[in-house]
């Protein structure tokens, strides 16, 4: 059954994620608004950006996808809050960055290791437990706050160290604010569909979406950093372009007699 299913899993992922992963960025809207605006508008976008981070929100989901227990949930999640609180706040204020493109390739592996845990593959192809998820969860926090940091880094903070303090932490609070209505939705329909046989049969094809979510993200993100890092290897060179319609001679390849009827 999941081998039917699968085919239709990867060809959702792979017309929706590279539009998802648009919405992943920082617009020049947005950065407009935050410039004219006060704290309020680093909340707001903080919590838009949480929003729309599907490597986050799918990182999450693999995260809470078994937990049933209000206490198991309150206690990952707080745990990763705190890793990415951490970071975000403390990479940006002293500038610590790294190019994004990577930062996220890393947060896309993030998500490939959960939906793998989460199908118990570290049982069956290394045989051996699974790492502390505690610490997993941590680690991975530290982590998606280092990535939501390089895309707050790329906004002009100002230099007053107060002023630019007090932006960070607005936009940490509304990215807390977009976490807990991204997991309110995602408890409430896990709850709901735990209920029914169909979660059994198809929790495992679930997980092994996120798996090939995470791919098709890492594939994205690596394919970005080239395109940062050797542009020229991809752009058309103008300059060839020109000597190209050159040795065509294209402007000489009018035919004026055809002007007429």
């Amino acid at each position: 059954m999941y081998k039917r299913l699968l085919p239709g899993l990867i060809a959702l992922l792979a017309l929706g994620v590279p539009l998802l992963a648009l919405a992943h960025g920082i617009s020049e809207a947005d950065q407009q608004r935050m410039l004219d605006g006060g704290y309020l508008m680093y909340v707001m976008l903080g919590a838009t950006h949480m929003l729309t981070g599907y490597d986050h929100l799918l990182f999450l989901l693999g995260v809470v996808f078994f937990l049933t227990g209000f206490r198991d949930i309150a206690r990952f999640v707080t745990v990763f809050t705190l890793g990415h609180s951490l970071t975000l706040i403390f990479a940006t204020f002293f500038q610590i960055t790294w190019n994004f493109y990577l930062v996220d390739a890393i947060i896309a592996i993030s998500v490939i290791y959960k939906g793998f845990d989460n199908n118990g593959g570290f049982q069956k192809y290394f045989d051996m437990k699974s790492p502390n998820l505690l610490a997993a969860v941590f680690g991975f926090g530290l982590l998606h706050g280092f990535g939501l940091s390089t895309r707050l880094q790329q906004l002009p903070l100002g230099d007053d160290n107060v002023a630019i303090l007090g932006r960070i932490l607005s936009f940490n609070v509304g990215v807390e604010i977009g976490q807990i209505l991204a997991l309110c939705v995602m408890v409430g329909l896990l709850a709901f569909w735990r209920r029914r046989a169909s979660f059994k049969r198809f929790s495992y094809a679930a997980n092994l979406a996120l798996v090939y979510a995470g791919a098709l993200l890492l594939l994205m993100q690596l394919h970005g950093y080239q395109h940062d890092s050797a542009p020229d290897s991809f752009r058309f060179p103008a300059l060839e372009h020109g000597h190209a319609h050159e040795d065509m001679n294209i402007e000489k390849s009018a035919d004026p007699s055809r002007d007429k009827l």
